[in-house]
């Protein structure tokens, strides 16, 4: 598969799985805008990656609604338009309920949902703007297993990953008519610095046992699914949510 002449916003992009889908995009010919929320320099080391020219690096906060509109609209001003959108920027913050106050509790609630859900949800609406205007477009939600499974100890995670899930899913139904066609991505633990302190603690091991593999995914791999589902030829598989883990974590 070949993404020549397209355009592909990738938040999240400075690190982790949203580099290695950001240099895979670009290996297959795309132009990529390198989004970033406050580590320009890393957002500079990705773009330095990256094959072909023409990249731009471009900051927003995602839990800035009107900064993500300027980012969206920056990106189409620079490059001409918005193909292909991949949702990749998150935070994942533990936050035991047995374990702090109602007012951290609160707090971590918001700021997660904000930039997880609602940051997404206001990105996708941007994008899609364009997308309509310019007769179509792919989006990508980089989601996570525990969407499915739970996470007891970062339940504000788990919501905003299953708020995602079901948000991407009700305007598949609703862009398809407009050519826009809309894939999630739900990767289990993944060898990225949001989890290498965790894979670093005793029950690291554990956690890579989960899965038959004895390991836990490469971003490389999570990339190749977020690519796969952005391609020509995949448009009837918009709205399917497509689990990385490493049968780690098994649904019906």
């Amino acid at each position: 598969m070949q993404f020549n002449n397209k355009i592909v916003l990738v938040t999240g992009a400075s690190r982790g799985i949203g580099r290695e889908i950001a240099k895979q995009f670009a290996e297959k010919g795309a132009t990529i805008a390198v989004h970033y929320n406050s580590n320009q320099s890393a957002a500079n080391d990705t773009l330095g990656m990256l094959d072909g020219d023409g990249h731009i690096i471009i900051q927003a906060n995602m839990d800035d609604a009107d900064g993500i509109q300027t980012m969206v609209n920056s990106v189409v001003e620079q490059l001409g338009r918005i193909d292909i959108l991949v949702n990749n920027a998150g935070i994942y913050d533990e936050h035991n309920l047995t374990d702090i106050s109602y007012a951290d509790w609160q707090a971590n609630f918001r700021k997660t949902l904000d930039v997880n859900l609602i940051g997404v949800a206001n990105t996708i609406y941007c994008a899609a703007q364009h997308m309509i205007k310019q007769g179509g477009g792919r989006i990508v939600n980089i989601s996570s297993r525990g969407a499915f499974r739970g996470e007891p100890t970062a339940p504000a995670y788990g919501a905003s990953k299953a708020g995602m899930n079901s948000m991407g899913q009700s305007l598949a139904k609703l862009l398809a008519p407009h050519n826009i066609f809309i894939g999630t991505v739900a990767p289990g633990f993944v060898e990225t610095d949001m989890a290498a302190e965790i894979l670093a603690q005793p029950r690291g091991e554990e956690i890579r046992n989960q899965s038959p593999l004895g390991r836990v995914a490469k971003p490389e791999e999570v990339a190749h699914v977020a690519v796969f589902l952005a391609s020509e030829g995949a448009e009837f598989a918009t709205g399917t949510i497509i689990d990385v883990n490493g049968a780690s974590y098994l649904r019906s």
